[in-house]
């Protein structure tokens, strides 16, 4: 068996309706994995004893929140356990809005999701449109738990009720679980160990689902892509300081700087503390490069030889929209894309579907609004350095901003 270092971190992120059961599943696989210091654990029991109630798992997590954001208002946070197998550590969002923004900002970089459904209740609305998200953004790993089946006397029959129904609308996205176990998890059902409660369940918990998941392969083994973020001027040197979305840069590669078709060599590549002699996919590094060339952030830098990132002023995307303002197509929005920012149009709305139904509202629509998914051209401004999403997603998603908040967040499908 490999130890946990010879294993990837894996990223989980844990999505569904709020009310579904998220942070009481979150607060159980810490518990079952040992992974919360007993202290903790005991000021959690403690509080519940006070208030009168059971041990409940979700306090656990507004515990550690609480702790975390000491008055500060933050939008995700990292929660870390481990299996035998492997470390993980879960992106957590605290609600709907937060959740779809992170993911469609990279904020949230995940191997796999866990879709969490509420057997009395079923699929809910906010259940499809985190469905259609995870779909959108390619995530091919996915568990789906069907909890609180002590409130349904965790019947067989509701488990299939409820998984055919979340399962027709997921092939209508063409998007497979796989596997769907039924939990409680506030009792650990399922969870580490089998349930005694659900004997005709014969599949496995969710940990031994999850240790069956890839850690997804890094971006070196492919073309160069470096997002310049700043230029430091440090003891005489002239650092690009950026990161390193894909492939790998190296002392004496010949490199092009994009949008503007600018040639040279990379002399150092630099890191606080270290001396490196090169940067690959997931780092953030400085270079210095053999000319003197007039270098921002936006830039992009790839390879000479190899294939190269588009510049181009138009693309076509599908986009998520999250802001109760709705938009119209003859406004004006800016377009951030890895450290790019430029001012955009949207030229036409070719398509304006409910992310919910999968349903078409309209065609050639002058409107987009809240938790609708439209498939857009979008011409902008100046040239852009994009990828196709499926590519290289880090150059094909990108977010709109209006009036310096995030209202969209979106792929790139086509570049024209």
């Amino acid at each position: 068996m490999k130890t946990i270092q010879e294993e990837k971190r894996m990223s989980i992120v844990i999505v569904g309706h709020v009310d579904h059961g998220k942070s009481t599943l979150i607060g159980r696989l810490l518990y079952d994995t040992n992974s919360l210091p007993r202290d903790k654990f005991e000021e959690v029991k403690e509080t519940c004893e006070a208030l009168g109630r059971e041990m409940e798992f979700g306090f656990i997590l507004d515990h550690l929140q609480e702790e975390r954001e000491q008055g500060i208002t933050i939008d995700t946070a990292q929660i870390f356990f481990n299996t035998e197998k492997r470390n993980y550590v879960i992106i957590d969002a605290p609600g709907h809005r937060e959740f779809i923004k992170n993911m469609i900002t990279g904020a949230s970089q995940t191997d796999a999701a866990i879709l969490i459904v509420d057997a009395n209740e079923g699929v809910k609305e906010q259940t499809k449109r985190h469905a259609y998200i995870l779909k959108m953004l390619g995530l091919k790993q996915l568990i789906i738990v069907i909890n609180k089946m002590d409130l349904v006397n965790y019947r067989k029959d509701r488990f299939i009720e409820v998984k055919e129904d979340l399962l027709n609308f997921l092939l209508r996205l063409n998007l497979g679980p796989s596997f769907t176990i039924p939990i409680v998890a506030k009792n650990g059902d399922n969870i580490a160990k089998k349930s005694e409660n659900m004997p005709w369940y014969k599949g496995k918990t969710v940990l031994e689902c999850l240790d069956t998941f890839q850690s997804m392969r890094k971006n070196s083994d492919k073309s160069l892509r470096f997002s310049i973020q700043d230029v430091y001027k440090i003891n005489n040197k002239r650092i690009l300081v950026g990161r390193v979305e894909a492939g790998v840069i190296k002392k004496g590669d010949e490199i092009i700087v994009l949008p503007d078709n600018k040639k040279t060599k990379v002399k150092s590549i630099e890191k606080f503390l270290e001396n490196p002699i090169q940067g690959e996919a997931g780092e953030s590094i400085g270079i210095t490069i053999q000319d003197s060339l007039f270098i921002e952030r936006g830039n992009v830098i790839c390879k000479e030889v190899g294939d190269k990132p588009k510049v181009t002023d138009k693309i076509k995307a599908n986009v998520f929209w999250i802001s109760d303002r709705e938009f119209n197509i003859n406004e004006r929005i800016t377009l951030k894309l890895a450290t790019q920012e430029v001012s955009a149009k949207v030229e036409k709305i070719e398509k304006r579907i409910d992310s919910s139904t999968l349903k078409e509202i309209e065609t050639n629509a002058k409107n987009l609004k809240n938790n609708e998914v439209g498939v857009m051209v979008v011409k902008t401004l100046k040239p852009v350095v994009v990828d196709n999403f499926n590519y290289i997603p880090e150059l094909g998603r990108f977010v709109f901003e209006k009036d310096n908040g995030i209202v969209a967040g979106g792929i790139i499908t086509e570049e024209k």
